[in-house]
């Protein structure tokens, strides 16, 4: 399987987020983890029944606010995220 362009972009740009020690304001974090959850698993909302608490409950609220983009969207969006507030 060849992977497009925005795939291997999107991979790099994870990469990137994953191996950076630059600490996030809390928005940001959000952002980044709704945009990866949408581009990874659409709109399909799975909770493990122990994730009851407050973080978890701003994290779904903020995957949810981006729901309608498709998983392209999501991908695109991701990758400007950090490119914006994650520096190399």
């Amino acid at each position: 399987m060849i992977e497009n362009e925005l795939d291997i972009t999107f991979k790099e740009a994870y990469a990137k987020a994953n191996a950076s020690t630059q600490k996030q304001p809390a928005d940001i974090m959000l952002q980044l983890y709704a945009c990866y959850k949408q581009a990874t698993r659409g709109s399909n909302f799975l909770l493990n029944d122990d994730e009851n608490d407050v973080r978890s409950a701003f994290k779904l609220n903020a995957w949810m606010q981006i729901s309608n983009l498709t998983i392209e969207e999501a991908k695109k969006m991701y990758i400007r995220l950090v490119n914006k507030h994650i520096s190399s």
